[in-house]
C-alpha cells in the first residue's frame, strides 16, 4: 500500500523546505487548517506536524484509522502529547539534535550579553552617553543546567570549554558522559541552587518539571546570580521570578521562553533594565526548516524499510527516552 503523508501546516508562511519530494515514493498532502486535517487524515499513514494549527490533529483524532507514526519538526513535544495520542500505539517522534549547536550559541550570547552589560552600552549608545564601568568574567563562574539532554549537554560542553564550572541536572543522578562529571538529580536542586552564579535551564515542559522554579529556588540562589530560560516558559513561576528580579535577588535573566506566548505587552518584563526578552527564537536560524525536514525524511525511510525509528517519544515522560533528561 503507498505510504501517504499529511504535512500540518507551516512555518514563516512556507511549506517544509525539500517537501514534497518523490525519491521515498510516498505521497504527501498539505494541511493547513482544521478542516483539511479533517477531510484527509483518514487516508493517511504518517503526520509531519511541521507548524499551526497546533490543535488540528487532536481535533481530528477520532479519524485516524490509519495513523500509525506522528513526526513533530521541533524538539519540545508538550503541546503534541494530548491524551487520545499518548494512550494510542501511535509512534511520537521528534527532531532531537537539530538544536544542539544552535541553542548553546543562544544561550552563551545571552550569558555574555548579562555579564558584559551589552543592553546598558546599547541603552547609552542610544543616548549618546560615555560611560565606563568596570565588566564581570564569565570565566571562573558555577553554572547550574537544569536539564541533561542533548541541548543540555552541548550547552554544558561549550561552556565548560569557556572556563566555567558546570553541573548538570537530570531526572536521576548517574554517571555522565567523559568531561561532564556526576549527573545531579533535580531532587538536589535545594542543595545545588545556593552554589550556582547561573541557573540555566533546558529541561522539556512535563508534570514534573512545571512551575519547577519558584520563589522557595529563586531564593536559594546566591544574590546577584543570573537566570537563564531557552528551554520552556512554564518550568518557571514568572511572577516569581519578576520579584526576585525587582528586589535585585537576581542581578538579571535572559528569557526566550514564558509561560504564555506571545509574551503580554503588559509584562513587566519588557522594561526591565536587568532582562533580555527574545520571541522563542533561541534555536532558529537560517538552516532550521530544512534540518527539520532532513531529520524527518531520515526517519520516513526507516519507516519505509520497515526498520525502527530515531528519537521515539517516551509518551508518558513526554522527552526521547534513550537519555534521561
Amino acid at each position: 500500500m503507498l505510504t501517504r503523508v499529511m504535512i500540518i501546516g507551516r512555518q514563516t508562511g512556507e511549506t517544509p523546505t525539500g517537501l514534497p519530494e518523490t525519491r521515498t515514493g510516498a505521497e504527501y498532502v498539505m494541511a493547513d487548517s482544521t478542516d483539511d486535517v479533517r477531510t484527509n487524515l483518514a487516508e493517511c499513514d504518517v503526520v509531519f506536524h511541521y507548524g499551526r494549527p497546533r490543535d488540528a490533529l487532536s481535533a481530528s483524532w477520532a479519524l485516524t484509522d490509519r495513523l500509525r507514526w506522528v513526526h513533530v519538526g521541533g524538539v519540545g513535544i508538550d503541546w503534541a502529547l494530548f491524551p487520545e495520542l499518548v494512550e494510542s500505539d501511535v509512534t511520537l517522534t521528534n527532531s532531537r539534535g537539530v538544536f544542539d549547536t544552535t541553542l548553546p550559541e543562544y544561550l552563551l550570547a545571552l550569558m555574555l550579553a548579562l555579564v558584559k552589560d551589552l543592553p546598558g552600552t546599547v541603552r547609552a549608545q542610544a543616548a549618546h552617553e560615555w560611560r565606563h564601568q568596570l565588566l564581570q568574567p564569565l570565566a571562573g563562574g558555577r553554572a547550574l543546567i537544569v536539564g541533561a539532554g542533548s541541548i543540555a549537554r552541548a550547552s554544558g560542553h561549550l561552556l565548560r570549554s569557556l572556563g566555567l564550572d558546570v553541573t548538570l541536572v537530570g531526572r536521576s543522578e548517574r554517571d555522565g558522559e567523559p568531561g561532564e562529571g556526576r549527573i545531579r538529580a533535580v531532587t538536589d536542586l535545594v542543595e545545588l541552587l545556593p552554589t550556582a552564579d547561573w541557573l540555566i535551564l533546558l529541561a522539556p515542559l512535563t508534570p514534573r518539571t512545571r512551575g519547577l522554579v519558584g520563589a522557595p529556588e529563586l531564593a536559594l540562589l546566591p544574590r546577584g546570580a543570573r537566570l537563564v530560560n531557552i528551554g520552556r516558559g512554564p518550568v518557571v513561576v514568572e511572577s516569581a521570578l519578576i520579584e526576585a528580579l525587582r528586589s535585585g535577588a537576581l542581578a538579571g535573566a535572559g528569557l526566550d521562553v514564558f509561560e504564555r506566548e506571545p509574551l503580554s505587552t503588559a509584562s513587566p518584563l519588557w522594561d526591565m533594565p536587568n532582562v533580555i526578552v527574545s520571541p522563542h527564537i533561541g534555536g532558529d536560524v537560517a538552516g532550521t526548516p530544512a534540518a527539520f525536514t532532513d531529520a524527518f525524511l531520515v526517519n520516513l525511510e526507516r519507516y519505509m524499510a520497515g526498520q525502527p525509528l530515531q528519537n521515539i517519544v517516551d509518551k508518558h515522560l513526554g522527552f526521547v527516552s534513550d537519555t534521561e533528561t
